[in-house]
């Protein structure tokens, strides 16, 4: 029997439901109060997968009902608006630990919008393709809106993994999906961290890919999507060099995280971040440090 959409729906609505850490929801108090007009916070990443908290940052998405709650600031809203999201640094002290988030920030409804099969930058729809926690919602209303945000990125990442490999097995098509889309940023993770993000999770995988068996596969050029991806990629490192507090820091110490390719800052590298990332991009390139 196919499944109808209303099913994939409440997959994803049980996922978003998952229980997560006293950490995480001390951060999420964090985001809300620094953003009240909040109207979804989204919790995703290797906090959801088990890696303790003092050996990463964890990853949010704060949703607001439009741009005006992005930023008091004209040229940050417009920012948001051409190069979604805006992405911020926060910390706090949590049971005698310094816990740390990076977040983003954009508007619910351009979040549901770059989640659709007709748009060909995998940024959005492949990390929430992943399995995610609504740590806060507004109402019912909001709820329902970023559970079909959520059920539009599996559409769409799926349907485009389906087109990559001949292979039958749930795990390996949504593999090969996220082999394809990693190759579309600057990524500093190894050659098999698709693999080893879909392993943290296989029955999400192999539930999600029954409900969506269906799916015709997406053709897309894979070698256009790796160079305009790519091009997002540093447009997006270069406006978060002006709002990520410690960014340079963060980014030196997740390559050497992911890569084993220590990365020492001076402080002028420090104090121009986007210079000094545009000067070290070749040499990293060179080293495998990222891909």
């Amino acid at each position: 029997m196919i499944a109808s959409p209303e099913s994939l729906k409440e997959f994803c609505k049980a996922s978003l439901a998952r229980e997560v850490s006293p950490e995480i929801h001390a951060m999420a108090v964090v985001l809300r109060l620094r953003h009240p007009g909040a109207v979804a916070i989204l919790a995703y990443g290797s906090c959801l997968r088990g890696v303790e908290v003092a050996d990463t940052l964890m990853d949010f998405y704060v949703l607001m009902e439009n741009f005006s709650g992005v930023s008091q600031n004209i040229i940050s809203r417009v920012a948001c608006c051409i190069v979604p999201p805006n992405v911020y640094y926060a910390e706090t002290e949590f049971a005698g630990q310094r816990l740390r988030a990076k977040y983003a920030l954009l508007p619910l409804r351009l979040f549901v919008k770059w989640m659709a099969r007709e748009t060909s930058n995998p940024y959005f729809w492949a990390r929430f393709a992943q399995p995610s926690a609504l740590v806060y919602a507004r109402d019912d209303q909001t709820k329902d809106e970023v559970v079909a945000g959520i059920s539009t990125a599996l559409r769409t990442a799926f349907a485009n993994a389906k087109a990559l490999t001949s292979e039958p097995d749930a795990l390996a098509i949504w593999t090969a999906g996220f082999n394809a889309t990693y190759k579309s940023e600057f990524r500093s993770e190894k050659a098999n961290r698709a693999a080893s993000i879909v392993s943290a999770a296989p029955e999400y995988y192999r539930e999600a890919a029954r409900l969506l068996a269906p799916e015709i596969p997406v053709h897309a050029n894979q070698t256009l999507r790796r160079l305009t991806g790519k091009g997002w990629s540093i447009l997006r490192l270069i406006k978060a060099a002006f709002t990520f507090q410690g960014g340079a820091d963060y980014i030196a110490w997740k390559i050497e995280r992911h890569s084993g390719e220590k990365i020492i800052l001076t402080d002028w590298q420090r104090r121009h971040p986007v210079i000094a990332g545009l000067l070290l991009l070749p040499a990293l390139l060179r080293k495998g440090a990222v891909r």
